[in-house]
């Protein structure tokens, strides 16, 4: 891994663009007999297969060439297909998908929407000091595609052998069929050096090809049936996934594979359809306990539709006082494309409330109150979107829950639920909180989260973008999948809860400790923990998790250990590892003090621990 781009300048929000908020449609939304309508504003747009394929092409080309760069910019976007098929072999539909652009299909099941052609990313190449070029996927962050079929046509070259999705974290491939060819997640047909750290997919169905995993360091594959896999690095986790790899992680030669035969709970993320009235809903999927493979192997998946008149449709001029208006008097909340800047902490008090976020709408604290905030009830959804640390102190960004430990209003065949939810503490701009994602509830499916301290961007430095945990759970039965939690200044993740259980984590250290003594738990621990199990807890699990250092600032800084545990029959740990990226000092530890350190002497090369204790 190498040290990530510098970003480009900052484009805040304005204004202007929220005063104008309506008052222009997208050019393709002009009526048609089969068109849809599109309810959600500017930079949504809805295709239908009746459309000039060149308007379609020409659209999401023009946001594709916008968004390459745009790493912290305020443009968003939703490119959403209605039933039907887009392109054929003779004349394919290939585009590419920029930072923050979401792309998916408006079926009730991925295979109503084909697409014959691609929808990829490739790397992002940057021009280095010394005048050369880099081209890798480290920085391809904030963005989706999902509830499609790829029928791969119209490449040559290197580029006809898969639909490439090289991404790192916050870029989800979810209900994603790829027929014709391999899924690859990274892109090797780019100069290099090709590095990529991600990634998240879910509910797919990749049996038709093999997929290439190649230079992905971690990845996890949830509930999904996969054709094959290739390569490994150093974390990559399955689970309820048809065809894995077999489990061989510190096997000697093998693969550093974690594979589970079942998830023990999980819920897909709501997502929007058209009926066949041409009428939007959005299906909430049930919770599965015990599963494997997609949830629509054997038909539709099972779940609740709700209309969306049943939600408020909110965009960046929407005050706080209509939004909770809407939420006491029932209705749900969709989020347009765009940045809002939220006064008020948004409070979800109704069971079974879904709050769902489209082309990656970003909330960013005006204050220091939270940005959102629910209660303790069962069955809340929250989605698809990136909360930012705003300039005045936050207690925390995101808080689930208000009692801790207690049993109130919780509902394990019906859990609150967040799904590509994304903490960001500087990067775009400068921010600051105590702790990013707070889960004062219990029973809850953590599926896909990002909490990140910026280690580039606007507003990036030891005292600037201040944040000491990205993750405190203090609920009971907490389910982890995916979790990725990065440079926080103490403890990167805090577990109180009981009977929690998490299948994948991956972790940086901060890059920036100006000292030992300025990132010191005690005299006698080194560091911090990148994961700590407190000490009174008596039941965890965790499967897959690693921890990795780049202590960037030219001082020798040590974590003593990166995972810490209570020693107790009820916590076990399997698969743990730490490696040595670049810098200085290292991690004397994997969990408890066993397990090899890793330092400059074996950069790259990970220390492994199979099951502690």
């Amino acid at each position: 891994m190498v040290p990530r781009a510098a970003a480009p300048v900052v484009r805040l929000v304005t204004l202007l663009a929220m005063l104008v908020w309506g008052l222009a449609a997208p050019a393709h939304a002009a009526p048609q007999a089969a068109a849809p309508p599109n309810p959600f504003g500017p930079n949504t747009y809805v295709f239908t297969p009746d459309m000039p394929q060149a308007q379609i092409q020409a659209t999401v080309d023009r946001i594709a060439t916008q968004q390459k760069d745009n790493q912290f910019g305020s443009e968003r976007y939703a490119l959403l297909f209605a039933p039907g098929t887009y392109g054929t072999a003779a004349n394919p539909l290939n585009f590419q998908v920029g930072y923050y652009t979401e792309v998916a299909g408006l079926g009730r099941n991925p295979g109503d929407v084909t697409i014959n052609g691609s929808v990829e990313v490739y790397n992002r190449c940057v021009t280095n000091a010394d005048g050369s070029t880099s081209c890798y996927a480290l920085d391809n962050f904030w963005r989706s595609l999902s509830n499609m079929k790829i029928a791969l046509a119209g490449k040559s070259g290197c580029q006809a052998s898969a639909n490439f999705w090289a991404t790192s974290q916050a870029a989800s491939l979810r209900r994603v069929q790829v027929i014709g060819g391999n899924l690859s997640l990274m892109d090797y047909c780019s100069a290099g050096p090709q590095y990529a750290s991600g990634g998240f997919i879910a509910d797919s169905d990749l049996s038709a090809g093999t997929t290439i995993n190649g230079s992905q360091q971690q990845f996890l594959v949830r509930d999904s049936k996969l054709g094959g896999w290739s390569n490994g690095v150093w974390n990559q986790v399955f689970s309820g996934v048809e065809n894995a790899p077999a489990q061989s992680f510190g096997q000697p030669g093998g693969q550093p594979y974690t594979t589970l035969p079942r998830t023990e709970l999980s819920r897909e993320r709501p997502y929007l359809y058209l009926d066949a009235s041409g009428q939007y809903q959005v299906l909430v999927p049930t919770a599965r306990h015990q599963s494997s493979g997609t949830t629509w192997a054997n038909g539709p998946t099972a779940g609740t539709s709700i209309p969306l008149s049943d939600f408020l449709i909110a965009n960046p001029a929407t005050s706080g006082r209509d939004i909770d208006k809407a939420l006491k008097a029932g209705k749900n909340l969709l989020l347009a494309p765009g940045v809002y800047d939220v006064s008020s902490p948004i409070h979800v008090k109704r069971a079974d409330t879904v709050v769902l976020g489209l082309g990656f709408p970003t909330l960013r604290p005006t204050g220091d109150s939270p940005v959102l905030h629910t209660a303790s009830v069962p069955g809340i959804k929250v989605a698809g979107m990136i909360v930012d640390a705003g300039p005045a102190l936050t207690p925390t960004l995101v808080q689930l829950g208000d009692c801790g430990k207690c049993a109130k209003g919780s509902n394990g065949d019906d859990p609150t639920t967040l799904n590509d939810v994304y903490l960001r503490i500087g990067g775009a701009s400068a921010g600051r909180t105590q702790d990013a994602l707070t889960v004062n509830a219990s029973d809850v499916v953590l599926d896909n989260i990002w909490s990140w301290r910026a280690d580039h961007g606007t507003g990036v430095g030891w005292t600037t973008n201040t944040a000491d945990r990205g993750l405190v759970v203090n609920g009971d039965r907490v389910h982890g999948l995916g979790l990725f939690v990065e440079h926080y200044q103490k403890d990167n993740v805090v577990w109180n809860g009981e009977d929690g259980r998490v299948v994948f984590f991956q972790n940086e250290f901060p890059y920036d400790p100006p000292s030992q003594a300025a990132w010191s738990a005690s005299p006698t621990i080194k560091g911090y923990a990148a994961f700590l199990v407190s000490p009174g807890v008596q039941r965890f699990t965790g499967w897959g998790m690693g921890a990795y250092s780049f202590f960037n600032q030219g001082v020798d800084i040590h974590a003593t250990r990166a995972f810490q545990v209570p020693v107790t029959p009820g916590v076990r740990m399997h698969d743990l590892l730490t490696v040595f990226l670049n810098g200085s000092g290292g991690i004397d530890s994997v969990v408890n003090g066993v397990g090899a350190p890793v330092t400059q002497a074996n950069s790259g090369q990970a220390s492994q621990v199979v099951s502690y204790p």
